[in-house]
């Protein structure tokens, strides 16, 4: 009977999305439709083709979407960090812009490709696949909802095409984060409540009584990252035909809302979700306990309510007023602590077990996204300071300590949660080969390093020679010879993203490699063992 219904729900979905293609008022919303009719049909054919065949056993965790998320993980890095160095040497080489594009291959339209393909994509994808491991583990019970969680992996997925597409063809709210029209996130919203329920369902159900921290932090991420979604995104569409749409918020309330928005999807998507992956793979990889769950739990809640007060210090010297700035710029030290309080439980859960850095890579992994955890919550709130955010705002300063936080912090854990899980997902003994760990690891380590550096330099001589004033108080430096004096350091990016890009090639071969050459070996995914 089921099965019927879904049949009914993507018939009607293919023929709504045919007529809405064919009433289209653009280009980007016309080329959506169809996505979502030509999606709505291969689920139509799936759907008849599985009827009647046996459900999977309740005592097993599902863990078909979570290997189907790793794939999809490192897949969109791939993509993603590609992307990502495109855009590099298109800063220093202009010529990259590719004319012959006719402006869908330019700057503009690849930044916020870019953008979502590394934090929704890439990102989103390790937060989900990872969720899923982690709460059936720690809760000893299969994911809630039977196919709940294939929708949400395969609605995800359709979200992040619909993104991707709209953004080369123009579509989007033309925001800080460059989000996706109105349809596209509604379409989100649905699969990301259907998320909510899969995992909430999950620890409700639980056999285990006490919840594990890394859950906590998980949940705080989902729930936020609606709550964020939700406001920040309030548009009317012009047209139900039509992929425009106007903000309900505008001026300074727009950007007020914009970064709270903004600075919280750091604070719960970049920062509390990948806390969740850190509390659980760290001491699985290390074999070691959490060296003080009394500091996690502290460090969970300081961190739940002072992050989301934060917002307002990108937004000194505008016209915001200027006590919300400096409420904003105060949270933002304050919250330094309890953000230090979580790097050091993370490298502390080594204790005693300090000696697998010579030998384990993927732990050395793992403790350098620890190290770059800690240092990018000390400059954040550091470069919140009034005085310090005259010379880094609006300049490379920001990018540098941005991505110090996003390839270091969020890309090296992820790597690391990656090696972890695909030969356990797979039945496989071992990884294939840590020696491409350790060169995965050391070139993304100098990747890091080379781009962080050259932004960090670039950033700061930024800033000294718009201020640079003559004698008699006129600016000495146009903003052309800020921009020529750059191109070095734009170079040196660019070929730290290139080493960056490399290693996770590196990765994709020996995942995949691990899977197709390792020999099998009995898998242990009974739901009805006690939590790991």
């Amino acid at each position: 009977m089921w099965d019927y219904f879904k049949l009914i729900a993507l018939g009607l979905v293919a023929v709504l999305a045919a007529i809405a293609a064919n009433y289209a008022r653009d280009l980007a919303y016309m080329v959506n439709a169809i996505e979502v009719m030509l999606a709505a049909a291969i689920a139509f054919i799936w759907v008849l083709r599985t009827m009647g065949a046996p459900a999977a056993p309740q005592t097993e965790y599902n863990d078909g979407v979570v290997r189907a998320g790793v794939i999809a993980t490192t897949l969109w890095g791939v993509v993603g960090f590609l992307v990502a160095v495109i855009i590099a040497f298109q800063l220093a080489f202009p010529a990259l812009n590719f004319e012959w594009a006719q402006g869908y291959l330019n700057f503009g339209k690849l930044r916020p490709l870019h953008t979502s393909a590394v934090i929704f994509a890439f990102g989103g994808n390790a937060l989900i696949a990872s969720s899923f491991y982690v709460v059936q583990r720690t809760s000893a019970a299969r994911l809630f909802g039977g196919g709940l969680g294939w929708f949400v992996f395969w609605g995800y997925q359709l979200f992040i095409v619909l993104a991707a597409t709209g953004y080369i063809l123009g579509a989007t709210q033309s925001k800080e984060y460059a989000e996706p029209e109105w349809y596209v996130d509604h379409w989100l919203t649905i699969v990301w409540v259907a998320y909510l329920i899969a995992f909430l369902g999950t620890i409700v159900k639980r056999k285990e009584p006490h919840i594990y921290v890394a859950n906590w932090f998980y949940l705080s991420f989902i729930v936020t990252i609606a709550m964020l979604h939700l406001i920040n995104n309030l548009a009317v569409p012009v047209s139900i035909f039509g992929s425009k749409s106007v903000q309900v918020f505008s001026g300074v309330q727009d950007a007020m809302t914009q970064w709270w928005y903004g600075h919280n999807a750091v604070g719960f998507f970049l920062t509390a979700g990948f806390l969740g992956m850190m509390y659980y793979f760290v001491p699985k990889q290390a074999e070691r306990p959490v060296y003080s769950y009394k500091l996690s739990i502290v460090h969970f809640w300081a961190l739940i309510f002072l992050y989301i007060w934060a917002g307002p210090h990108h937004l000194h010297y505008t016209a915001l007023p200027d006590w919300a700035s400096t409420l904003g710029m105060v949270m933002s030290i304050i919250l330094w602590m309890p953000s230090w309080g979580g790097m050091i439980n993370g490298l502390m859960t080594l204790s005693g077990a300090w000696d697998k850095l010579r030998t384990d890579p993927i732990i050395r992994m793992m403790v350098v996204s620890v190290g770059f955890y800690g240092m990018s919550t000390f400059e954040g709130p550091m470069m919140s300071i009034k005085a310090v955010n005259s010379l880094s705002h609006y300049t490379d300063w920001t990018i540098g300590h941005v991505h110090s936080g996003a390839l270091g912090w969020n890309g090296m854990i992820t790597f690391g949660a990656l090696y972890f899980l695909v030969p356990r997902l797979w039945a496989r003994e071992r990884l294939y080969s840590l020696k491409l760990v350790s060169w995965h690891f050391w070139l993304a380590t100098i990747g890091i390093v080379l781009y962080a550096a050259s932004m960090w330099v670039t950033g700061i001589m930024e800033g000294l020679m718009w201020r640079e004033v003559d004698s008699q108080g006129f600016l000495v430096n146009a903003f052309a010879d800020t921009v020529a004096a750059k191109h070095p350091m734009y170079v040196v990016r660019g070929l730290g993203g290139v080493m960056y890009l490399t290693g996770a090639l590196i990765m994709a071969y020996n995942l995949w490699a691990t899977v197709a050459k390792q020999p099998r070996v009995a898998a242990a995914s009974v739901a009805a063992v006690p939590a790991e």
